[in-house]
């Protein structure tokens, strides 16, 4: 059996330690906020963060969380993570929605790790996170406004 927590709730799991905990989050604990896009940590729509760091649970393996913290989109209550919820919809990012919760969680690593990103910083940190509807200008406009950094 494997221990960690979820958004601050312990969880004791007996799937196999090698299981992606993509579906253990989706399938066990039944959270479908963390979205499956493509199994290979190349699109980021599963972007969980584990203990603080954003990871891709597609290919990050249950016996990594053991004793360990994780935080979901449906978790995601730091005021950097709420500034985010707000902006996005005040930018009106979402198209289809698919990839938001991925890019909200990888955006709001950016801002814990720099809470006034240039557009370098954005552009670096948001890479691997794919958006089949383009709606990247919009994504880099509600970080900034997320991060209090608003082009005039």
């Amino acid at each position: 059996m494997i221990q960690f927590s979820v958004n601050g709730e312990i969880i004791r799991s007996e799937s196999p330690p090698e299981t992606p905990l993509l579906w253990v989050i989706r399938d066990e604990i039944k959270l479908k906020g963390t979205k499956f896009g493509c199994g290979i940590s190349q699109c980021g729509a599963c972007t969980i963060h584990l203990d603080g760091s954003a990871v891709r649970s597609c290919v990050t393996p249950l016996g990594a969380a053991k004793g360990r913290s994780i935080t979901t989109i449906e978790g995601l209550d730091s005021i950097a993570g709420k500034a985010l919820q707000s902006a996005w919809v005040e930018e009106q990012v979402p198209q289809c929605g698919y990839c938001q919760s991925g890019q909200i969680m990888q955006a709001a690593q950016l801002l814990a790790d720099t809470p006034k990103p240039t557009d370098e910083d954005i552009n670096v940190a948001m890479n691997g996170n794919l958006c089949r509807c383009m709606a990247y200008t919009r994504i880099h406009k509600a970080i900034k406004r997320a991060a209090n950094v608003e082009e005039v």
